[in-house]
């Protein structure tokens, strides 16, 4: 309830692991000029019975194309989460998070599909080991990679 207090996405124990997988701290994290946080939901969708619920279709349907047609700086798109993978990836995405994920290889460059890195998630996390060694590895290298200021052509 952290963000909500605050009015800061990522303000919470997510925000923390995914800065850390993104080997970022929170102010480049939150440089506008670097990095852009946009949600599938521009609402908290409520909880639910094992979390919270999904995000309502129209609120990506509304906005993403326009959004993302005024970003057209935008090198690497993080998809956490099904609902980012699934809106998309549509038919490339694979039968669910996980092998949608283990598949991250070939949805590069432009995107790399995430979990959520809830605490709620510890338990994917240590059933995935591969999760740690192969994809945070190669997330931080396209990171680092869009981040670097490229010399200019002459």
């Amino acid at each position: 309830m952290t963000v909500h207090r605050t009015g800061v996405p990522w303000d919470d124990k997510s925000g923390e692991r995914l800065r850390d997988w993104l080997g970022v701290d929170r102010a480049v994290f939150y440089d506008a000029s670097q990095i852009a946080l946009m949600p599938m939901g521009y609402c908290y969708p409520g909880r639910g019975s094992s979390g919270d619920l999904p995000p309502r279709k129209e609120c990506a349907e509304h906005w993403h194309v326009r959004l993302l047609e005024q970003m057209n700086q935008i090198d690497l798109i993080l998809l956490i989460g099904q609902y980012a993978q699934r809106y998309f990836l549509g038919k490339a995405s694979r039968g669910n998070v996980t092998e949608t994920v283990a598949a991250f290889a070939d949805y590069a460059p432009r995107y790399v599909p995430l979990p959520h890195p809830s605490p709620r998630n510890t338990g994917w996390f240590q059933h995935h080991p591969w999760f740690e060694h192969e994809v945070l590895p190669a997330l931080r290298e396209q990171v680092q990679r869009v981040l670097t200021p490229q010399p200019q052509q002459k």
